[in-house]
């Protein structure tokens, strides 16, 4: 037993093209069969009605023999006014009489389908009935015309039945052909995907040059290998500066080791511990970086709540520890939807990264514009070039002047603060100041 799903979609297609055209050829010719017989059978009354007119033109001339040439009829007879027959066909000598019924007075012809009539057993013929006025009487001419077959003629079916099974065949070979030439882009496609690692990713499958739905398949799977192609690159980039900045405070700690293991009589191990242990938080702050990524990353929904901005920002500025002096500006009662946590985490990514540039103080400004909740961050330092701009915000990107001013930054703390804002619908930009680099967050206000 087979089962349908498991059938190509050629050999479907196929199958229904051929049952469409089936069902089309079976209707065709049922209507085609119908009309024929109807056509024939109104030939064939109106040809023995023909006959019967040549008969009356015979009873009118006064010459009407007794055995009526058959001519194009089954069968003719005529009765006098007193009921008798008179004249008939040879094949109707001496049979009784082949119809009782008589046109009404106010007709002369009349038709009608008799079946098993004495002369006609077992079968249904048309009696065409003629009413002939004279002065001694009205005349009956009865004249009966051939049955018609339910397939009116045998040529004719034949021909129609032919022509409908060429229809199906001629259907069927059709959309194999037409099948088979849409899925060949398909196939191609296929097997490009099929020969495509994860080492190939900057190979393409073909796009084929009609503007149909398959373009569409070939266009929409190349761009999604684009975007594979740069998460692979940039899971590539990630986990080699990522193995970059986890070996130097492995390798710094290793070297102060080894230095104390080689020289232990000239050891300051207090001040030694206390190296290692900054290394040891770089180390942690690197891979706590890594794991809020991570999170980030993985999708994971943040919690949604109505939280006001600026009692927020407030809440973590009193709580901070100040470096610099920091200028507050911050606006009540701008309502935003969002995680307080991860709103938290990127003030305070912000925060440490103007802090690090900052020369003496820092501007922190909430404010509610057309709808949108707007925090900025600004520091008095040297500033981000225009083209560094969006650089700043790639996973261990760190500009040449932060690592002389400042080594013990993650290069994780941007990249953070810019996937919090998106999470949230919002954006975040270094956008122009005349002084130092300002950092301005954009999400959806709540109200």
């Amino acid at each position: 037993m087979f089962r349908r799903n498991a059938w190509s979609v050629r050999l479907r297609l196929t199958l229904i093209a051929m049952v469409t055209a089936v069902a089309s050829g079976l209707a065709l010719t049922v209507v085609a069969t119908i009309s024929l017989y109807g056509l024939a059978g109104g030939y064939r009354t109106e040809e023995a009605a023909s006959g019967a007119l040549e008969v009356v033109h015979l009873i009118k001339s006064g010459r009407l023999p007794q055995v009526l040439p058959e001519g194009r009829t089954s069968g003719i007879q005529v009765l006098d006014p007193q009921g008798r027959i008179v004249s008939s066909t040879r094949n109707l000598v001496g049979a009784p009489r082949v119809a009782d019924f008589v046109p009404p007075s106010t007709v002369v012809r009349q038709d009608r389908r008799i079946c098993d009539a004495p002369h006609f057993p077992r079968r249904c013929v048309k009696i065409v009935a003629f009413r002939i006025s004279d002065p001694g009487g009205d005349w009956m001419i009865y004249a009966t015309a051939t049955p018609v077959p339910w397939y009116a003629h045998s040529g004719l079916f034949a021909v129609i039945v032919g022509s409908s099974l060429l229809g199906v065949a001629m259907s069927g070979i059709g959309a194999y052909r037409t099948v088979t030439g849409s899925l060949e882009p398909v196939r191609a496609i296929r097997r490009e995907l099929e020969e495509i690692t994860a080492t190939d990713l900057g190979r393409r499958v073909p796009v084929p040059p009609a503007r149909d739905e398959i373009r569409q398949l070939a266009e929409t799977i190349n761009q999604t290998l684009d975007r594979l192609e740069a998460a692979a690159e940039q899971q590539r980039r990630f986990a080699s500066d990522a193995s970059h900045d986890l070996r130097s405070p492995l390798t710094a700690m290793r070297a102060q080791v080894e230095e104390a293991l080689h020289y232990p009589e000239d050891v300051d191990w207090k001040s030694k511990a206390h190296e290692m242990l900054a290394s040891l938080d770089r180390l942690q702050a690197i891979v706590s970086d890594l794991l809020v990524l991570a999170r980030l990353d993985s999708g994971i929904p943040a919690a949604r709540e109505r939280i006001d901005l600026g009692t927020l920002v407030g809440d973590e500025l009193d709580r901070r520890r100040r470096r610099v002096e920091v200028v507050r500006d911050l606006e009540s009662g701008v309502m935003v939807t969002g995680d307080r946590l991860r709103l938290a985490r990127l003030l305070t990514n912000l925060l440490d990264n103007a802090e690090r540039h900052a020369i003496s103080r820092v501007g922190v400004r909430v404010a509610g514009e057309d709808g949108t909740a707007v925090l900025e961050v600004l520091d008095d330092g040297a500033g981000i070039p225009p083209e560094y701009r969006e650089l700043v915000f790639r996973r261990f990107t760190r500009l040449d002047a932060a690592r002389n001013r400042d080594a013990g930054g993650t290069g994780l703390g941007l990249p953070i603060a810019r996937e919090v804002a998106e999470s949230h619908g919002g954006t975040l930009k270094v956008e122009d100041s005349t002084r130092g680099a300002r950092f301005v967050l954009r999400i959806p206000r709540a109200d």
